[in-house]
């Protein structure tokens, strides 16, 4: 009688334990949806810095748009975030006029744009987390592959993304600005911070 009480009481923990595992693996499964991520303009910030000998350089530019659909079980990311080259500006209408016409040729390449396709790390949500996002950076006519560290904070409805990274404007073919008496950096620092709404891509898509 003992022994089968034993067996009745193992059988039934096991019982439970598999319980618990099918209900923390159905809810993980919940909360792993895939995620619709779009950008606000109005809140979105993009500077850049370039420093020179004598002083440092700031400005920014204008978000066009910028609509993201993530997948957190593989981390495949897919969308864009697309600037406007033209509205980048320094403070200076002479400087400025020069970096259009010689540097970004923004009449002839009005786009700056980022199509991420990999997220590596995991991305809580809530919380924040810190991911490096991998894809390409189409500046000037032409792409390049980068992976860029993201310090991401997520909540129920809204998320924030703060972005470092390095453009090597000459390296990749643009004209260095420099001149026999002002030498600045061939390469400049952009600072994005993006700023939007958060949807489950299956709502978005029932509404289509």
């Amino acid at each position: 009688m003992k022994g089968t009480t034993l067996k009745t009481i193992k059988y039934a923990r096991g019982l439970a334990w598999a319980l618990f595992t099918l209900l923390t693996a159905l809810t993980s499964a919940a909360t792993a949806q895939d995620t619709a991520f779009q950008l606000d303009p109005a809140h979105t910030s993009v500077k850049f810095t370039l420093a020179d000998v004598l002083h440092t350089v700031r400005g920014t530019f204008q978000l066009k748009l910028g609509a993201l659909h993530f997948e957190p079980i593989s981390g495949k990311i897919s969308g864009e975030i697309v600037v406007d080259a033209a509205s980048g500006e320094s403070g200076s209408s002479m400087r400025d006029r020069k970096m259009h016409k010689e540097i970004l040729e923004s009449s002839q390449y009005p786009d700056i744009a980022f199509h991420p396709d990999k997220v590596e790390g995991t991305i809580a949500s809530p919380g924040k987390s810190s991911v490096k996002i991998h894809g390409m950076f189409s500046i000037h006519g032409t792409d390049h592959e980068i992976t860029v560290p993201a310090e991401v904070e997520m909540s129920s409805d809204h998320w924030t993304a703060t972005v470092h990274f390095t453009v090597p404007y000459a390296k990749w073919g643009m004209k260095n600005p420099s001149t026999l008496f002002l030498r600045v950096n061939d390469s400049v620092e952009i600072d994005l911070v993006a700023v939007g709404t958060i949807a489950k891509a299956s709502a978005v898509n029932a509404r289509q």
